[in-house]
């Protein structure tokens, strides 16, 4: 008895027209096409993940550029956050140096003032406060308001001969700059 895999009613197979190596080839083929496209689909994913990568690291660099950037502004909101309560008390240490100038010197309460003044200045200094007191020293523009020149021909051209009000610095800000007179066109060294 002979099996044959045709449908009942059809020609048998003819033998003469089977070939392996035509179906070794088309398989082969298959394989081949299916692999290009496997590549092609790997290369597309690789890009997508370099692509992917890359905007990972632009985002992990932007956070922290932002981290940096706010940590400098906490620490400078930190440091200036007396600034306007010691601008403020300013005028309060003018009017004791005013006091204390318009007192005699033995009068009992410029000595008061005197403490008074000592305290305040030092609470401010723990702030971050510095008195820029320039006499004698070269003109500054940054620290200091030159209110008139002066010749004079002990001091050398451009050194403050005379405070008139002392100036503040709170870190590296000035608060208000030191009103001073400058010497000028001098005969001095």
């Amino acid at each position: 008895m002979s099996q044959s895999h045709s449908p009942p009613g059809s020609p048998p197979p003819d033998p003469s027209r089977f070939d392996p190596d035509a179906e070794l080839d088309a398989g082969m083929e298959a394989d081949a096409a299916a692999q290009g496209r496997i590549q092609r689909e790997l290369g597309e994913l690789e890009q997508q993940v370099a692509v992917a990568r890359e905007e990972v690291l632009r985002t992990r660099a932007e956070m922290d550029n932002t981290r940096k950037r706010l940590s400098r502004e906490l620490e400078t909101v930190r440091r200036y956050a007396a600034e306007r309560v010691l601008a403020d008390l300013l005028p309060v240490v003018d009017s004791l140096d005013q006091g204390m100038n318009a007192l005699p010197a033995d009068d009992p309460a410029q000595e008061g003032l005197s403490l008074t003044r000592r305290q305040l200045l030092t609470a401010m200094e723990r702030h971050g406060l510095v008195t820029i007191d320039p006499e004698g020293q070269p003109f500054d523009p940054a620290e200091h308001q030159a209110i008139s020149a002066q010749a004079s021909d002990s001091a050398p051209d451009n050194t403050v001969l005379t405070v008139l009000q002392k100036g503040f610095r709170l870190h590296e800000r000035v608060l208000r700059p030191a009103m001073v007179i400058v010497a000028q066109g001098t005969g001095g060294d």
